[in-house]
């Protein structure tokens, strides 16, 4: 056989033209979203003011298997589409480990991660309409910049709240987003009824996505034209981001490859749930059985250590209730660098999953992760951002238990993004003035006590 090539690339043409919704396939779904004044299960019609009417028919549907990607998204995605599939040749022989590993680079582009898949579906949707603005959250910023460029490209006005500790640590993001001429403001801020509210309870808070959405929602609900747009968590999102999970599967099979492990970094579950979508299709229905890892922060373990209850999924509760894996919507995370990885729950669907075992998790504590960042930076030419360096971590991990039982598993990773605008946590480690903060049970049961009472 022909020795498999570093990179894998499909043609433009061999991009998919529908998204895979797993909801068609699930055996169970995830309970409904309720109401947050009522607590009585919601319609469609009832995210119309909040979300898109399109894209609040895709949260919805469970039925549809394949959704078609409008023509003007699918060029779009010739932009930056196909993303390469590439073996890790330099990474397994440092580790001396018999396991074949890939990973899916959805860095190549400016955003520098795999938001860009659902941005360009949200903001075409949102023009399509007939809307002007919209507006958005953004943690550690490739959704706001993502969402900033989508949006240029498609004429709409964007305004975008960026957790205030990720908007200091990366000031260049403010840079990029605003060249793309949209709007950012650090979150909590006194722009919003939401925001004063939160600011006056705590002064001095860093914020939090859950606070950043609040004052997102609430902005978008008071003009006609607008809507609020998410970047992770939604039915939406995971469908969008589908397009990652299917390039891998037809690159694979292209190699004659089918991954045994999985592994995706977890924060709201956009990146986990498009990498996964087609294979989980697979185990689902018992065509095949790999196994699936999540990754996600020890300073914020939805997953390991959250419950699996009914949560707002913002902080200023204005948004409808999820059942998923959460710490609270009033959990504050600690300051470290994932900050796309700092949201208090989790997707439903990702949620449901996991609840039901087709799914594995694990957190790992944030000097580990650079630890496995910086190893596959000088191995693999790619310096990874903070969030997909929990992918490589748990990669790393699986590759070397297969070193210790001398199998030859193939293992399949989402490197999410590019590390350039994490040059301040690049320079703590460096400098080992890192800190690991892994929150206490009394801190998780301060977010646990803010949960709301559903029967």
């Amino acid at each position: 056989m022909t020795k498999i090539p570093y990179k894998t690339y499909l043609t433009e043409d061999e991009v998919p033209k529908q998204w895979y919704n797993m909801r068609a396939d699930m055996k169970e779904q995830h309970d409904p979203f309720l109401n947050p004044e009522t607590l009585e299960p919601l319609s469609t019609e009832d995210l119309y003011p909040i979300f898109c009417e399109e894209l609040s028919k895709q949260e919805m549907d469970h039925t549809t298997r394949y959704v078609d990607i409008p023509e003007e998204v699918q060029e779009f995605y010739k932009m930056f589409r196909p993303s390469p599939l590439i073996r890790a040749y330099n990474l397994e022989k440092a580790l001396g480990t018999p396991a074949k590993i890939y990973y899916k680079f959805e860095g190549n582009n400016t955003s520098g991660s795999h938001k860009l898949n659902s941005a360009a579906a949200m903001a075409y949707y949102a023009k399509n309409q007939g809307l002007t603005s919209v507006t958005t959250e953004t943690g550690a910023g490739q959704w706001g910049t993502a969402l900033s460029i989508a949006c240029a490209h498609f004429g709409l006005d964007l305004t975008v709240f960026m957790v205030k500790t990720s908007y200091e640590q990366k000031p260049f993001r403010k840079s990029v987003i605003e060249t793309y001429g949209a709007k950012i403001i650090p979150s909590p801020s006194i722009t919003t009824e939401v925001g004063r509210a939160i600011l006056e309870k705590n002064p001095n808070t860093g914020g939090s996505l859950g606070c950043a959405i609040s004052e997102a929602v609430e902005q978008a609900i008071k003009q006609e034209q607008s809507r609020y747009v998410l970047g992770s968590v939604l039915n939406q999102v995971l469908l969008h981001q589908s397009v990652i999970g299917l390039e891998c599967k037809t690159a694979l099979e292209k190699l004659g490859e089918y991954p045994d492990i999985i592994v995706g970094c977890a924060g709201g579950g956009s990146n986990l749930g498009g990498l996964i979508a087609p294979f989980m299709q697979d185990k689902i229905t018992g065509k095949k059985n790999p196994r699936v890892i999540a990754v996600e922060p020890a300073s914020c373990p939805s997953l390991t250590r959250g419950k699996y209850a009914y949560d707002f999924c913002d902080t200023g509760r204005i948004t409808p209730l999820a059942k998923m894996y959460t710490l609270g919507s009033d959990f504050m995370p600690s300051p470290n660098h994932a900050g796309g990885l700092r949201y208090h729950g989790m997707s439903p669907i990702l949620s449901k999953l996991y609840n039901d075992g087709y799914i594995e998790a694990i957190s790992a504590e944030q000097t580990t992760v650079f630890d496995a960042a910086v190893k596959f930076a000088k191995l693999e030419q790619i310096l990874p951002a903070p969030e997909s360096s929990h992918a490589i971590y748990g990669a790393v991990k699986e590759a070397l238990r297969c070193k210790e039982t001398g199998e030859q598993k193939t293992i399949l990773f989402g490197l999410t993004g590019t590390g350039y605008f994490d040059m301040a946590a690049y320079n703590q480690y460096n400098n080992k003035t890192m800190n690991d903060y892994i929150p206490t049970d009394e801190d998780l049961q301060r977010g646990f006590d803010s949960l709301p009472k559903v029967d």
